[in-house]
């Protein structure tokens, strides 16, 4: 890709801006990134939680905020790398980054220890997906945003395939981990299948 060349750097980023609103797809963090995973979060507690007034960080908030990533980058490639972590969390405000830890966090410690990672998407529940083994010793759902979010398990089989998605482990354990324990004892009797999972 060709740098866009300017005369100064104001008309240049202004130019980077304009090209760059028009392919966001090409400049945007990967959903993957640290970037992208903090914009997924902030975007699904500003709908969880409208009375936050968090920024969306939708695509408008970032074609509208474009001009300031777009200083000192002169392409798409460069302004792909741009501080996006930084321009985000500029937006929601330093001081309620730990707010965002709180409510939206960016994953839930399982019972052996286990930290593993929420997968955030607007208008639906977090979801948390780790083997059945994972979940043993505990009998309720978490719940995030203050308690006012249920999370979504994707209980998964030793070949990490969904054996059941619940966002009520309690009713799991007691009506339906009889009958699943039974298969998986018969597919997996290498792994342990207790009859009380604690």
């Amino acid at each position: 890709e060709t740098p866009i060349a300017a005369p100064n750097d104001f008309r240049t980023s202004q130019l980077l801006a304009e090209h760059a609103a028009n392919n966001l797809s090409r400049v945007l963090p990967a959903d993957d990134s640290p970037a992208g995973r903090f914009r997924g979060r902030v975007g699904w507690l500003a709908t969880a939680l409208p009375e936050l007034e968090l920024p969306t960080l939708d695509d408008d908030w970032i074609r509208n905020h474009l001009a300031e990533l777009c200083v000192g980058s002169r392409s798409l490639d460069e302004l792909r790398n741009a501080a996006w972590l930084e321009l985000f969390q500029g937006a929601v405000g330093y001081e309620r980054l730990r707010d965002i830890d709180r409510l939206a966090p960016v994953s839930i410690t399982l019972p052996k220890g286990r930290q593993v990672p929420l997968q955030y998407e607007l208008g639906k529940p977090p979801i948390l997906a780790a083997r059945i083994q994972e979940f043993f010793g505990l009998q309720e759902t978490p719940r995030i945003a203050d308690g006012r979010v249920t999370v979504l398990l994707h209980l998964l089989g030793p070949n990490f395939r969904p054996q059941q998605v619940t966002s009520d482990l309690a009713s799991f354990w007691k009506n339906t981990y009889p009958q699943v324990r039974k298969e998986l004892r018969r597919r997996y009797p290498k792994h342990a299948w207790p009859e009380k999972p604690e």
